[in-house]
This record gives C-alpha cells, structure tokens and sequence, in this order.
C-alpha cells in the first residue's frame, strides 16, 4: 500500500528566461513501511521535493497525496495540523530550541497538539537513542550526534506513520553519520513508520529499501 503518491508534480519560481524549474513532473509512490533514500547533486530537487510531501510548499501543479488525503484540498491551518500528526521532520541542522531542555523539546510537538506524552513510549526510543540521561541537559551542551538523536526522539514522539530527514548526517563526522543514520532506519523499522531520507551520501543511501536519483527536478531512476 503507498502511502505517499506524487503526481506530475512541478515547483516553478520566477518567469521567462529566469525561471527555475526545481521540480518539472515528478512522479513517484512510496510504500508504507518502506525507506527511501533520495540522492542527486545540489540543486536536483531533493529537498524541494521533500518540503512538498511534508506539506511544506505548496505545488505549482500536480498533487502530493499523504495517507489518502490530497494536500491540495487543505488550507494552510489544515496542513499545519495535518504535519503535526501525520510527519515527522529531521532536519541537517537539527532545529532544537536551545531555550528549552532536551525532555522539552522532545515534548515540544505534544505540546503544540495539546496532547499528553506517552511515557513508556518515551522511555523507549529514548534509550534506543542513549539519550535518557541528557533530558535535563540544554542542546548547546550537547554533541551534534546527541543533538541528532534528540532531534529524532522528538521526531518520533507524535507517532507520525512518515518520518522526512533532510540531510540529517550533514553536520556530523562519518562515524556519528553512520550512527544516526543506522538509528534513523532501527528505529523506523522497529516502530512501522515510512522513512524519506535526502543524503549526497551514496554509503548511507545504500541502507535504504530503495534509492532514488534526481537531476534536474527530475527523477532519472
């Protein structure tokens, strides 16, 4: 069963003879449960593509339609909620606010929701992670690989059925990239969600299920 169906999708910003095509129809369906690593120079498209199906953008044609519900059909307050339940977001530079404690940022899309944490489940993927004696710890007195991991726990922590990671190995050595990207594909097989992972890093693409290559916004396999 897909869950994540794009359909002749196109992104065009600017016109005439300025106009940059990041996305020129794209199609692609991406089954539940699966990880797909998504590969291509800068510039191809990849994270572009990425912020469409996380509802992020919004298309200059074609349709992006995440566990049945096309996000054409969504106002932007819809999309927002929609995000919070349905999309976990991994970013490169892992977007923690340093004001609050590792525990709250964790909490931080509850919190947004309105919902009450689930604390086995927490107890869980934190010691997954090996960030259980950290909760109270600031990011800024964290590793980058901690600060990854953190950023995954807070991921997962919505039971979103789709995690999107943009680079999340960017900002880290190789060794902590392997890491967290062995965490990143644990961690989604172990709870059942579906893994979109953006990554120059054709070793860390091959623990994918699938790999997908793109030039030109477009996909070329």
């Amino acid at each position: 069963m897909d869950i994540i169906t794009i359909r002749n999708l196109k992104k065009y910003y600017g016109s005439g003879s300025s106009q940059v095509k990041a996305l020129d129809g794209v199609n692609l369906a991406i089954a539940q449960g699966t990880f797909t690593a998504i590969v291509g120079a800068s510039g191809s498209g990849k994270t572009t593509l990425l912020n469409m199906m996380g509802g992020l953008d919004v298309p200059t044609e074609g349709e992006v339609t995440i566990d049945g519900v096309k996000l054409s059909g969504l106002r932007e307050e819809q999309r927002a909620v929609f995000r919070r339940k349905k999309v976990g977001f991994i970013f490169q530079n892992y977007n923690l606010v340093p004001t609050l404690t590792v525990e709250e940022n964790i909490f931080f899309p509850l919190d947004l929701d309105g919902s009450r944490p689930d604390e086995k489940y927490l107890q869980e993927i934190t010691t997954l992670l090996g960030i259980t004696g950290k909760m109270q710890e600031y990011p800024g007195a964290l590793s980058g690989g901690q600060q990854q991991r953190v950023a995954i726990a807070r991921a997962l922590m919505m039971k979103p059925p789709i995690i999107l990671a943009d680079e999340p190995t960017g900002n880290l050595d190789s060794k902590n990239g392997q890491n967290v990207a062995g965490l990143l594909k644990m961690t989604t097989e172990l709870y059942h969600r579906t893994l979109v992972l953006i990554t120059h890093n054709l070793e860390l693409a091959q623990l994918a299920d699938r790999v997908v290559s793109m030039q030109d916004g477009r996909i070329i396999s």
